[in-house]
């Protein structure tokens, strides 16, 4: 059993029936794709992630700082739809030993806005780097309610779209660089780490190194108790659809 699932049970239960038709449907949808049910196609990438000297006190030990790790990143599209056609886009992070060894942290982050309620919002967008990508729903950093962002370093770069493709072509440019920040309530965005995005790995478009941010949390950095038998739920059925 994860160790985050031993730690700390749901908080807020859904309807047995939610949950059943959740991890269902995630599952059918990942069988007929032959991929994960949401993001299908990505591109994995070798990349790091580094906490500055310095930085404010999160209560998270892997932000006491300053540390640089090693990250294995999938950026890709929600719907899996075309190239030129907006689409939610991820950005997905596992941060490798973050809360020591065989501890890793991941974090799963869609495009959004910035604002105090467009950061919960997914918003649809053809260029990687044409605005913020957040964790959608609250965060517990150091005991406080924080929501969780990347905002893209653009650099004067041309737009980039998300599909494989691009994405690899854009990267044999130079690395794309975010900017992770949180953010609680009501109050500005505040930096925490970068990360740098290096170079793709020979990893096929529907496969995925099984993000789930409830196996892999970090002491003082886990995610909110918002949905979490849902969304535990959709993360069974999707694996369970690839086989």
């Amino acid at each position: 059993m994860p160790r985050s699932a031993q730690a700390r049970p749901d908080r807020e239960p859904a309807a047995s029936w939610q949950v059943r038709g959740v991890e269902t449907a995630f599952r059918l949808l990942a069988g007929l794709r032959g991929a994960p049910a949401l993001h299908p196609h990505g591109l994995t990438c070798a990349g790091e992630v580094e906490v500055p000297a310095g930085g404010e006190r999160w209560g998270a030990p892997w932000l006491a700082g300053p540390g640089r790790f090693t990250a294995t990143v999938r950026l890709s599209r929600a719907a899996g739809l075309p190239r030129g056609l907006p689409d939610a886009l991820g950005l997905a992070v596992r941060v490798d030993r973050a809360d020591g060894p065989g501890r890793d942290l991941d974090l799963l982050l869609t495009s959004s806005g910035r604002g105090r309620l467009a950061r919960h919002v997914p918003r649809p967008r053809a260029d990687v780097l044409g605005g913020p990508y957040s964790s959608l729903l609250p965060y517990r950093v150091g005991g406080r309610s924080c929501a969780l962002a990347a905002f893209p370093r653009r650099s004067g770069r041309a737009p980039v779209p998300g599909d494989p493709a691009s994405l690899a072509r854009a990267l044999a440019a130079g690395p794309l660089v975010f900017d992770l920040c949180a953010g609680a309530a009501g109050r500005s965005w505040r930096p925490f780490a970068v990360l740098t995005v290096r170079s793709a790995l020979p990893a096929g478009p529907k496969e995925s190194v099984g993000f789930d941010i409830y196996a892999h949390d970090a002491r003082g950095f886990t995610p909110g108790p918002a949905l979490a038998a849902v969304r535990r739920a959709a993360y069974r059925g999707s694996r369970a659809g690839r086989g």
